[in-house]
């Protein structure tokens, strides 16, 4: 096993409970920290074997900056499933949705939301 960590991956997206964050949009950051399996990928040097963080990346983007949700939560979810799915070698997705302007009535940072999706059978194609 090895992990594959693509960090603070910004887009430019309109989720978010109130009508405000839809009609204004706002900066969403993702870090996507994926257990592998090696297989023989590593040895054989070859991309095919292993997780392409390129189109990783992209299914990201599509899914952030794509439909509209309320909960980080869900896209988060929606992440880890679908990294799952494209890529059989992933064991673990470890998706965490950063909202630096979340709508709470004080001064903080950001609000991050962690989803940990363990891949089953059922999440491959």
């Amino acid at each position: 096993m090895y992990q594959i960590r693509m960090m603070n991956c910004a887009f430019f997206a309109r989720h978010g409970v109130f009508d405000q964050e839809e009609f204004l949009g706002q900066r969403f950051y993702v870090d996507a920290v994926l257990t592998v399996d090696a297989g023989d990928a590593l040895e054989d040097d070859h991309i095919a074997g292993t997780v392409d963080y390129g189109v990783a990346f992209q299914e990201i983007e599509r899914i952030v900056t794509g439909e509209r949700r309320y909960l980080i939560e869900a896209i988060g979810l929606e992440i880890a499933k679908a990294l799952c799915r494209r890529f059989s070698q992933i064991v673990t997705a470890d998706i965490t949705v950063r909202k630096p302007n979340a709508p709470v009535p004080g001064v903080l940072d950001h609000v991050e939301v962690r989803i940990v999706y363990q891949a089953d059978g059922e999440d491959r194609d």
